[in-house]
């Protein structure tokens, strides 16, 4: 697929933009910049409504006001859910729906993207531990007509499920015209229903980012380890993770939806792409078989933290299995000298913080929406936040992705949340460009895999 920008169009630096979209910026950096001309305004006011439940290590006075900041920064609606021990915390701010100001709530249900990947990956774990799967067998032995040739003979289930199978990613595929009007592609296909088979096919078709062997993102995987999972279980892949993972958990608000229809209460889910949808428009009622197992899975801020308290800790996994799926591979070469921040297992990340600690779990942003979750390796300590604009950022005139302060709000409540002093919840030095996960710049669905962002950027 070509995915160089077509000539850019009379709107001011149209054809700019879209060329620094078209590179996928994937994180961004944390060095210090002015606020871009074209920022998102702030939503309207709405004083944080908060939970909590008393404990020594949660600093409740700090958790409200950093994620207020967030709010105050320009996002238009924030939840999070903090754990510490038996200790907890739940905090929103800001607005559900900007045309009538409801207010968000801490236990909304939320599309949480790409953390269904975790969910699929212990679904497969669960199988490699009952003897149908093996790890390191090639997946045409498992899907021969689907994956024929030499992609079926060398790419491995591994390989699938910590991306470095070298497959190419099929979202702007599916999205015709993504990159030149992406508000008209989005329209169009907001009730299409999209076969499986069909978005391997297009993963098929995609240039691959990065040699095999090689980490580089692709929502392709995971449909492909979705299509592993009915072929040797007989039932369809979220059914199958609805029985023996989310039930196993005992999560009472986490499920694929059936319908392009959100029914629990949630927010409204609202997309800028970086300044060509204008204003942000609302995309949480969509039809999710774009990305199925890869990232369809509506979840609270709750149910991840119980979620991963329980895969952590050993209660979902048999211990080879949870080892497996903790052993990581970088995701970018780090410059000479410097260590890598984060590091891919299967379905499953690990990121250094600003406080020089290392945390598990993954992020997710679907169109509207982003989910950041993680974890201290014991489960102890964790926190998610969910938040309904994306995209917020802008590019310079050299295309390089400018940062925001919701980034920096964003990084300061979870760097608090996981209990980071407030001095190191500052300490942006400290960060590495690459530490931050990418809702903060694009969401999986839009970045190239394996795309690893310049420290000039930001």
């Amino acid at each position: 697929m070509d995915l160089t920008p077509r000539p850019a169009r009379p709107a001011h630096r149209r054809g700019l933009r879209l060329t620094a979209l078209a590179s996928g910026a994937v994180l961004l950096s944390l060095t210090a910049g002015a606020l871009p001309a074209q920022a998102v305004p702030v939503a309207p006011a709405r004083p944080a409504a908060v939970e909590s439940t008393a404990g020594q290590g949660l600093d409740h006075k700090a958790l409200r006001e950093s994620l207020d900041a967030i709010r105050q920064a320009g996002m238009y609606g924030t939840y999070s859910a903090v754990r510490d021990g038996s200790a907890q915390w739940r905090g929103a701010a800001g607005v559900a729906d900007l045309a009538t100001g409801r207010p968000v709530r801490p236990r909304s249900e939320h599309r949480v993207g790409s953390i269904t990947k975790t969910f699929t990956a212990v679904a497969v774990l669960q199988e490699v531990a009952a003897g149908r799967i093996e790890l390191d067998a090639p997946i045409g032995r498992y899907l021969p007509d689907l994956v024929p040739g030499e992609h079926g003979r060398t790419i491995t289930v591994r390989m699938l499920l910590n991306h470095t199978s070298g497959l190419g990613d099929h979202v702007l595929g599916a999205f015709p015209g993504l990159l030149e009007d992406p508000g008209k592609a989005l329209d169009a296909r907001r009730f299409h229903r999209f076969a499986p088979e069909e978005l391997v096919r297009l993963g098929l078709e995609a240039p691959a980012a990065a040699p095999r062997g090689t980490y580089a993102y692709s929502n392709t995987n995971y449909v492909l380890a979705g299509l592993l999972l009915r072929e040797v279980t007989g039932q369809q892949p979220e059914r199958y993770i609805t029985r023996n993972v989310i039930r196993k958990a005992g999560l009472r608000h986490t499920y694929f939806p059936r319908t392009p229809f959100l029914t629990g209460r949630h927010a409204k889910m609202y997309e800028s792409m970086y300044g060509l949808i204008e204003p942000a428009r609302d995309y949480s009622v969509y039809d999710m078989s774009w990305c199925g197992p890869a990232g369809s899975l509506v979840s609270t801020v709750d149910d991840l933290n119980s979620f991963y308290r329980q895969l952590l800790s050993g209660r979902l996994l048999r211990p080879a299995e949870l080892a497996a799926m903790k052993t990581t591979v970088p995701t970018y070469e780090a410059p000479a000298g410097e260590e890598v921040a984060m590091r891919y297992g299967l379905g499953l990340y690990t990121l250094k913080m600003p406080d020089g600690r290392w945390y598990w779990g993954h992020d997710g942003g679907v169109f509207g929406a982003g989910t950041w979750a993680l974890s201290t390796e014991d489960g102890r300590r964790q926190v998610a936040i969910g938040y309904n604009l994306m995209k917020y950022q802008r590019f310079d005139e050299q295309g390089n992705l400018q940062s925001h302060p919701i980034d920096e709000a964003m990084l300061r409540h979870v760097t608090l949340a996981l209990g980071g002093s407030e001095a190191g919840a500052r300490a942006r030095s400290s960060a590495p460009a690459h530490a931050m996960p990418q809702p903060f710049a694009a969401p999986d669905s839009l970045r190239r895999p394996g795309a690893v962002p310049s420290q000039r950027q930001g």
